[in-house]
């Protein structure tokens, strides 16, 4: 199964996090001052979204290493709002850890977000986006990963119109990744820049270097038009399926 890649611009999401909302709103997550944790991070806008993170991933069945790529920044976006950030990303880490282990209160995480971002169905809708990245990023939409979803989406009060709408890119946009799939062994070592005699750790560390160059979220921070972040998303699911294939061989 091919392992392709569309990264929602994380540093978008965490604007649309903060969208809105006054400094004295401690429960959200605050933009452009560090903020103080008051209370419990389990009941922060950060942890209950790392915690609906965590039962999609549960859904799969397993964390690709793309999936734990986003997972990595998404604890450090949320922890530099903080500061003590070091502390704070441990703390997700383990809320992350916590809420991988049963689906039984995923509706109750998902209601606790509602209450925090009543005021904005924009905000809960681009967390939904969020999601479905997350389900979709091995290339396979499960019918678990679909029940997941669906609950976190009607516990959010997110229209099913939306919700399907969200879905169908999703699917179009994979659909279209299959027709342009690396075909050779050859080609996927000329993607990364790469050759068939560095190392693994070699090939592993050169794959994370193009990754973080054409990560959407450090494009768009630089101001870069839509076309070039549509670009650098391109050329991650290329780098992505590349490294798949190098890998399979290696095994």
């Amino acid at each position: 199964m091919e392992n392709l890649l569309l990264l929602i611009f994380v540093g978008f999401i965490f604007y649309m996090l903060n969208r809105g909302y006054k400094p004295s709103d401690y429960q959200n997550i605050q933009i452009n001052t560090k903020q103080v944790l008051k209370g419990n991070l389990e009941d922060h806008e950060g942890g209950l979204l790392i915690a609906l993170m965590a039962k999609v991933a549960k859904a799969d069945g397993q964390v690709c290493e793309l999936e734990a790529e986003i997972l990595s920044h998404t604890f450090t976006d949320i922890s530099s709002h903080f500061e003590n950030n070091e502390e704070i990303r441990e703390k997700l880490k383990n809320i992350y850890s916590q809420e991988l282990k049963s689906f039984d209160n995923t509706i109750e995480v998902a209601q606790k977000y509602l209450k925090l971002t009543s005021r904005d169905y924009t905000k809960r809708l681009k967390v939904m986006e969020y999601l479905l990245n997350l389900a979709f990023i091995d290339a396979d939409f499960s019918k678990t990963e679909f029940m997941i979803i669906e609950d976190i989406s009607n516990s959010l009060e997110i229209k099913r119109s939306d919700l399907e709408r969200l879905i169908a890119q999703f699917e179009q946009f994979y659909a279209q990744a299959k027709n342009n799939k690396i075909n050779s062994l050859e080609n996927a070592y000329k993607v990364l820049g790469a050759s068939k005699d560095n190392s693994d750790s070699e090939i592993k560390k050169i794959y994370r270097k193009l990754v973080r160059e054409n990560h959407p979220d450090i494009i768009m921070g630089q101001g870069a038009k839509q076309s070039i972040i549509d670009q650098a998303t391109a050329k991650l699911q290329e780098i992505n399926e590349a490294y798949e294939i190098i890998k399979k061989e290696r095994k």
